[in-house]
């Protein structure tokens, strides 16, 4: 049996759909995978299951299916923990532990009968199909919406920070020119070049200057932590892009494209200082001035004591010039393979993160089903939807290939030894291997979901 447990690293009905169809389809088509090589090399498949049949990983734990059939010598079926999907490979030790079937002399149909490469292709094909699937989804993105990025020399006004920003030295206003001493091309990509390089010094212009930004040990902790993730934004002035019926924002008569100039008769360019001068006044009556039609216009009313007003501001591409490339088909082919291969070693680096950082607590960076449900936007878009999508994929094909028994890269690491050295690893010494690589995935599924229900209470 193959094995394809969900644990991932890292809220609504929507966003609840959204994880169930984007899972269902990805470990689907990674059993696909297995399944597809099985067949291509005369291996017979008993079982292929979207989900368990049985209370993972106690095979023999409640089994029963919420559908099934057979169509020749495999049973199709849907099984009712939603935690995965596996295939039952015949004469493959697995979590199974069908001793009586290994007992057996090896038949022709068998996994164990094939050559040492036909196994490897075998145990590789989920993984495969995931980082095929990740290159096909990305070459549908690039090839309708193409790439669109700002580029940080564009963000005319500098960088807008929040409190850890701005206790590190960070100011409104600061244009980032380098990271660690290297430039950054693209704007959305500073703070993660911050986080991964763990960046000691941030290099930024200011009043014409160039200043060099220490970045303090316990600053990547805190960007982590945040719930915002609002370290530094664009830089923007406050126009008005919509306001919500029945709010503060609503009731002293703000419009959309209303540009606001003044508060209390102190001007008010940018939004970080529309802020400051909102947040001191909290519970007060306040005068804002806009330009409205290019008039200008005076209006009054209070600031609640939740500071919210009711208003939804333009966005940087209201005022940035963005790059935007546009990809013909071969070119998005291309670029999905490229694409699909950056967010490995995007993921990798943040994955050994984990082992190698001293800003990175475990338990503070590991989530279970929650936290992935959570990066799903609450509001459906195809293209935010296939995103997360492809990058499940990638996360999927990078954690199979992980060396634990159970998982492909388990199996992967015995084929390999068998390979170089031309001898075949003991069906006893797997079968140990294995109930110990499943006992350990047990435990980190557990630890790892344990911690979103922590989250949850605390919260």
């Amino acid at each position: 049996m193959h094995l394809n447990t969900l644990l991932l690293f890292s809220g609504g009905g929507v966003q609840a759909l959204q994880l169930l169809a984007a899972l269902s389809l990805l470990i689907l088509l990674h059993e696909f995978g297995h399944f597809f090589f099985a067949r291509l090399f005369k291996t017979r498949v008993e079982k292929f299951y979207l989900f368990f049949d049985f209370f993972f990983p106690f095979s023999k734990v409640f089994n029963f299916a919420l559908w099934k059939k057979k169509v020749g010598d495999t049973e199709y079926g849907l099984g009712w923990f939603p935690l995965g999907g596996y295939v039952k490979i015949s004469g493959m030790v697995d979590e199974s532990m069908d001793k009586e079937q290994m007992a057996l002399p090896p038949q022709p149909w068998e996994y164990r009968s094939k050559k040492a490469w036909q196994r490897l292709f075998i145990m590789l094909g989920g993984i495969i199909m995931n980082v095929l699937v990740a290159a096909f989804i990305y070459m549908i993105i690039f090839s309708i919406w193409g790439e669109e990025y700002l580029p940080t020399q564009n963000a005319k006004y500098g960088i807008m920070v929040d409190s850890t920003a701005e206790s590190i030295g960070l100011r409104n206003g600061d244009m980032i020119t380098a990271v660690g001493g290297k430039p950054v091309a693209r704007f959305n990509k500073i703070v993660a070049e911050i986080i991964f390089s763990e960046a000691g010094t941030i290099e930024v212009k200011r009043d014409g200057e160039t200043k060099t930004i220490a970045v303090p040990a316990g600053t990547i902790n805190k960007i982590i932590k945040s719930q915002k993730n609002s370290f530094i934004e664009p830089r923007m002035p406050l126009v008005i892009a919509a306001v919500s019926k029945h709010t503060a924002a609503d009731t002293m008569g703000l419009k959309a494209n209303d540009s606001v100039i003044a508060i209390n008769n102190q001007p008010v360019k940018f939004f970080d200082e529309f802020q400051k001068i909102r947040n001191a006044n909290v519970g007060m009556p306040i005068s804002v001035t806009v330009i409205r039609n290019h008039s200008l216009v005076q209006l009054h009313g209070n600031v609640p004591q939740n500071k919210l007003l009711g208003i939804e501001r333009k966005g940087p591409e209201d005022f940035f010039k963005y790059d935007r490339i546009k990809y013909y088909p071969l070119e998005a082919v291309a670029k999905g393979f490229t694409y699909t291969f950056d967010q490995f070693g995007n993921y990798w680096r943040q994955f050994k993160m984990i082992f190698t950082s001293k800003e990175i607590k475990a338990s503070e960076s590991l989530g279970g089903i929650v936290s992935f449900g959570k990066l799903f936007n609450p509001v459906f878009s195809w293209y935010d939807f296939l995103t997360l999508t492809a990058f499940i994929s990638v996360i999927l094909a990078f954690m199979n290939l992980l060396p634990i028994p159970g998982l492909d890269g388990g199996y992967v690491i015995f084929l390999i030894f068998e390979l170089i050295s031309g001898r075949k690893v003991s069906e006893k010494v797997m079968e140990r291997a294995t109930t110990v690589g499943l006992v350990l995935l047990l435990g980190l599924m557990l630890y790892a979901n344990g911690l979103d229900v922590f989250r949850m209470f605390k919260h």
